[in-house]
């Protein structure tokens, strides 16, 4: 007589039906992980090399701390974001056109997994060596962040475009949390051993580039395209591109409370990038922090982070698109106040964490409204457009926090309390979205 197999526990049993019923008809839970694991594998990019650890490297080590060092890092990174500006949209419609979200997704994998490896070989002296390998391997990530984020409305149901979002950025921060402690653990065992911070950095590209290899891989085996390709002959691909880009700028009155959410988008990134980009340097410049210490904080913001992205995922399908959306920006208000405001270790310890609050929140919930007001024949294409306004921000905030702190001589404070406009702005122009009106035109048949 064989053993009865235990009951789950009630709580995972809870977990297991609340994942089920927020999924597509079609889709299984086996590729709701699929698609967040390429959040978690492309998180350790963004954390290690643009947000915690690369970045501040390069304004210390490959520039040496020169007055115009920061600004150098965020034109770096202003030209990743323009070449993403010019070919997203296009990428998106060429996507859809032939259902090729995932190879043109592989393909960009491969390009930013080669470029973070390829950092390991910089240090003084290769300044436009890492500004050439910073603008590829960031070009490759944002761009392929895009098509992965147009993969969302095909595996959530409507209503729980929100949780399904809040799930993938929760499962992103875990990633980095997990690229952190890796650099944080390989600093300590080349400090151990005579080192100093800097020389352990080479070592960091290469983990990271190996977690982002291997941590993607279930995406790419799990992950169905559902999209069906369209025909068109293969010369004509560009063309045809180019004409529904064209087409989705001419018919932009009809998804108007769409064009004003990705203004509103490029509006509240842009300071939400200059946080992401310089948090690292502001710590090292501004309050003293060291290598080590920096890595400790931001491994404490990526838990906050993902509980952010989790509860506010969580409210977005309870209290609505919007004013969660809103909610979420007057937090990062209070963010830049207190961050602006602290003279101490422990004030920007409260920062951070809010930061990281805000992040998580704003980062699933408006990933979730554009997956909400867009038509389900251009997905792909919408989120390309979507990639495009957090481009555009990428470039304007960071940029405009470089110049100021150059033209200050080296002071980040007044920068960082400039870095406010942009999420009062956001507010502003979020007041004219009408989601309900905006999810009635994506779902109208196209003409």
């Amino acid at each position: 007589m064989s053993t009865p197999r235990p009951a789950p526990p009630r709580s995972v049993d809870a977990l297991s039906k609340r994942l089920h019923g927020a999924l597509a008809v079609d889709v299984r839970k086996r590729e709701l992980w699929a698609w967040a694991m390429y959040d978690f594998a492309n998180s350790g990019y963004t954390t290690v090399v643009i947000t915690a650890v690369f970045n501040a490297y390069f304004v210390a080590t490959i520039a040496g701390d020169a007055p115009w060092a920061t600004f150098a890092w965020t034109a770096a990174l202003a030209l990743s974001y323009a070449l993403i500006v010019l070919t997203a949209p296009v990428l998106g419609a060429l996507a859809d056109l032939r259902a090729m979200k995932k190879r043109l997704l592989f393909a960009t994998t491969i390009g930013c997994v080669a470029g973070t490896a390829a950092l390991s070989c910089t240090g003084p002296g290769t300044l436009w060596l890492a500004i050439s390998l910073v603008a590829f391997s960031n070009f490759c990530y944002g761009s392929g962040e895009n098509l992965s984020a147009a993969f969302l409305p095909e595996i959530a149901r409507p209503e729980a475009l929100g949780r399904v979002s809040g799930w993938g950025w929760a499962v992103g921060y875990i990633g980095g949390l997990l690229a952190l402690g890796l650099a944080v653990a390989w600093v300590s065992y080349v400090k151990a051993r005579g080192g100093v911070a800097a020389d352990a950095v080479p070592g960091t590209m290469l983990l990271t580039a190996a977690l982002f290899a291997v941590a993607a891989t279930p995406t790419f085996l799990l992950l169905r395209e559902r999209a069906a390709p369209q025909s068109a002959p293969a010369g004509q691909l560009l063309r045809g591109s180019l004409a529904r880009l064209r087409h989705t700028i001419v018919s932009a009155a009809r998804y108007r409370d769409l064009a004003r959410l990705l203004a509103c988008i490029a509006c509240y990134q842009a300071g939400v990038q200059t946080v992401i980009a310089l948090a690292a340097v502001y710590a090292t410049q501004a309050l003293g922090f060291g290598t080590q210490q920096t890595l400790v904080m931001l491994l404490v913001v990526n838990v906050t982070a993902a509980l952010g992205a989790l509860a506010f995922g969580q409210v977005q399908d309870r209290l609505g698109h919007r004013r969660t959306l809103a909610l979420t920006l007057w937090l990062w208000l209070a963010t830049i106040g207190v961050a602006w405001a602290a003279r101490d270790e422990a004030t920007f310890w409260v920062a951070a964490n809010l930061a990281g609050l805000g992040l998580g929140a704003a980062q699933s919930a408006g990933r979730a409204l554009v997956g909400w007001l867009s038509p389900a024949t251009r997905r792909a294409e919408f989120f390309g457009l979507w990639g495009l306004s957090v481009k555009l921000a990428s470039i304007l905030g960071p940029l405009t926090y470089g110049a100021i702190t150059w033209a200050a001589g080296g002071e980040h404070r007044p920068a960082m309390l400039s870095t406010g406009l942009f999420f009062i702005a956001g507010l502003w122009v979020l007041r004219g979205v009408d989601v309900e009106r905006g999810r009635a035109a994506a779902q109208a048949p196209d003409p």
